[in-house]
């Protein structure tokens, strides 16, 4: 879950600035495991970005649909006016003023948000009719091409959906959408930017890639600069930045990081409160919460380090998953799970 809280700190101001931008200025957020870590998370996340943020804590997991029976209260008002859901393992551009348009021309009680694929054999394919957008059906895993389009994730919803949704588990994918499109009142707007599921480490990589190549056309400003950065940079404000180091393409680097110097950083995320000393090379991998990489270390191949993992001086990680807590003293020459 460290990489996952590691993204969604990128994908979640994303989110929430794609939302101030339409007016919205409360946000519930649905919350399970370790959810004293993602509450002291977002009390500065919400001081940050100026915006509200009520969580609904679950005490148990209740799939994609029976948290918005638990946070019915604090969806519903007396505007009757649509909400929006928001998965918070995927990243992509957020066109919701698009989307509120689309949903009000055809009038009917949810719309989703969905992405075109290479390979839809791999995922459930939303089938809808091209001309409106209305949903027909979906196919799970279809061995025959059915169409190339999948949910990527983004709800429009009027508030009676929530009358179709019980305080139990339950999948909004699998048990209630099938049954709005079954009465015709589900349509699909087809997602005109980037979209990537962030859900396992690699895909990670490949969706902060994307983000920060997004990042660059719409507000290249928040991006660093300067003669030690190659590419798409973004660096926390907090962050300290030794001399001779090169960083870059696809970094990103969380609050209150030490990189001493020499250093050679891409295709990774630092994140809060990480020292990397000198001389230090990280590549295709992710660095967990307050973590030590040592002098010369060496750390490539999709290494993922949990919380407070301290890696030796001159240690080479090959792949290595680290488990939180861990210190790391030999070299973990090929793929495996420290624990």
């Amino acid at each position: 879950m460290d990489q996952i809280y590691g993204l969604i700190s990128l994908n979640f101001l994303n989110q929430i600035e794609a939302l101030k931008a339409i007016g919205v200025t409360e946000v519930v957020l649905a919350i399970n495991y370790q959810p004293e870590v993602m509450l002291n998370f977002l009390k500065d996340f919400e001081t940050k970005i100026g915006i509200k943020i009520t969580c609904s804590q679950e005490t148990e997991p209740l799939g994609t649909a029976g948290p918005l029976a638990l946070a019915r209260d604090k969806l519903i008002d007396d505007s009757g006016e649509p909400f929006f859901v928001l998965n918070s393992d995927v990243i992509s551009d957020y066109p919701l003023k698009d989307m509120i348009e689309f949903h009000k021309a055809h009038g009917g009680e949810a719309s989703i948000m969905v992405t075109k694929v290479d390979e839809p054999s791999k995922y459930g394919v939303v089938v809808l009719e091209e001309a409106t957008g209305k949903v027909e059906k979906f196919v799970e895993k279809p061995k025959i091409f059915v169409g190339n389009k999948i949910n990527a994730g983004i709800y429009l919803m009027n508030p009676s959906v929530l009358d179709r949704i019980q305080l139990k588990p339950t999948s909004i994918e699998k048990e209630v959408f099938p049954k709005i499109a079954a009465e015709q009142k589900l349509f699909a707007m087809v997602l005109p930017g980037f979209w990537m599921d962030i859900g396992q480490p690699r895909d990670y990589i490949t969706g902060l890639q994307l983000y920060l190549g997004s990042l660059r056309k719409k507000s290249s400003e928040k991006l660093a600069s300067g003669s030690h950065i190659v590419g798409n940079v973004l660096v926390d404000e907090t962050a300290v930045i030794g001399e001779g180091c090169l960083i870059g393409p696809d970094v990103a680097i969380g609050p209150g990081c030490v990189v001493e110097s020499g250093v050679r950083l891409s295709q990774c995320t630092i994140m809060r409160g990480v020292r990397i000393k000198k001389h230090a090379c990280i590549s295709g991998s992710i660095i967990g919460w307050h973590s030590t990489v040592g002098q010369w270390a060496r750390v490539e191949n999709m290494t993922i380090l949990g919380e407070d993992v301290h890696v030796y001086d001159e240690i080479y990680s090959n792949g290595g998953v680290v488990l939180p807590h861990k210190e790391i003293k030999s070299s973990i020459l090929k793929p495996e799970i420290v624990m």
